[in-house]
């Protein structure tokens, strides 16, 4: 009997693991003297005209902007039939420059480090989308990252941790942002499924009982829309469920804590101390030490979630660490909060 059960997983092991996640600069020497006092020797005459020039020039733009084009073209969050062959041509564009052109990349969203920046070794990270899995599916779901040292030690970190603990169940991924599914296809061959993707391959693999584990923070937009597409498959399998993510249920105030938060801010905070070189939160405190762990922020009514995190890191007796957001929402986590706070404190 068929049921659809999106309820929260008997055990999830990823708190620990995500929370060590989140915490996370010459030159040669001078040639001029040398040149300086070396005899002067007569300079070759260019026979290149100006105008020659400039239409060189002009070349180096207009392939460029070619490139700069086709990264744009695939820096979206839609997947499309033309996708594959879209990431294939901005990559075959890019290697058919000449360093000067690709210094030259310039788009809406194109730069030169698209292509151009090294972030790490793709061929060390799994892109976990095989088939023939069996009937038991735990899917980790990620917003994802492009930089692949970060993915290769957090996001597959935390799924080869999750396949040691359940060794019974096939662990596969899920990235819930396009636009970095298509840079880490375009520029190093590597294809992640989006979540429609990974749930069509779910029940193409004739798979019965998925459980879904995401390793977003809160209750956002992304978790929101997370579970939005899994219940659209819920009738597919014989049971479903959808874990929490890391800081647990929302909470109705900024004074309702849980469990969740209380073991997220110790491993942190624990963690953070220890690579200052503390024996604990007080030594540092003692010595005039604060700690503040940056989250990006939000509008959406999961905000309160920071507050709570302050509120936990009170009530856990971390008077010197401090919850602050980026984008200033909540307003009591702003950054300029935050200072007054950390002055205040002394």
């Amino acid at each position: 009997m068929k049921h659809n059960n999106l309820k929260k997983p008997a055990a999830v092991l990823t708190a620990l693991a995500l929370a060590a996640a989140l915490l996370a600069g010459c030159g040669a020497p001078s040639d001029s003297m040398a040149a300086s006092s070396a005899p002067a020797e007569s300079e070759a005459v260019s026979t290149e005209t100006p105008a020659e020039s400039a239409d060189e020039g002009d070349a180096d733009e207009v392939a460029a902007k070619k490139c700069a084009d086709l990264i744009d073209a695939i820096y979206v969050q839609e997947r499309t039939d033309d996708t594959d062959a879209q990431c294939e041509a901005a990559k075959q564009a890019w290697d058919t420059l000449t360093d000067t052109q690709k210094e030259l990349v310039e788009g809406e969203n194109a730069d030169p480090d698209y292509f151009g920046r090294n972030t790490g070794d793709a061929n060390l990270d799994d892109s976990r989308n095989g088939d023939e899995i069996g009937e038991n599916e735990l899917l980790v779901v990620s917003f994802g990252t492009s930089f692949n040292s970060s993915r290769v030690a957090d996001i597959k970190g935390i799924e080869d941790a999750l396949q040691a603990a359940y060794p019974d169940w096939s662990v596969r991924r899920a990235f819930t942002a396009q636009i970095i599914i298509n840079h880490v296809q375009a520029r190093d061959g590597e294809k992640i499924d989006n979540m429609k993707q990974a749930l069509d391959r779910a029940v193409a693999n004739g798979v019965k009982n998925l459980v879904v584990q995401p390793t977003h923070l809160m209750h956002g937009a992304e978790y929101d829309e997370m579970c939005e597409a899994v219940n659209e498959y819920a009738d597919k399998f014989e049971s479903v469920a959808i874990a929490e993510p890391l800081l647990g249920e929302v909470g109705a105030d900024a004074t309702e804590i849980n469990a969740d938060k209380e073991a997220v801010a110790t491993a942190i905070t624990t963690e953070a101390v220890a690579a200052a070189g503390y024996d604990d939160a007080a030594a540092a405190a003692a010595d005039g030490t604060a700690f503040v762990f940056m989250g990006h922020g939000t509008s959406h009514t999961a905000k309160i979630s920071y507050s709570q995190m302050q509120i936990t890191m009170q009530t856990l007796g971390y008077d010197n660490v401090f919850i602050g957001t980026v984008e200033g929402e909540p307003e009591d986590t702003a950054c300029e909060a935050v200072i007054e706070k950390i002055k205040e404190a002394g």
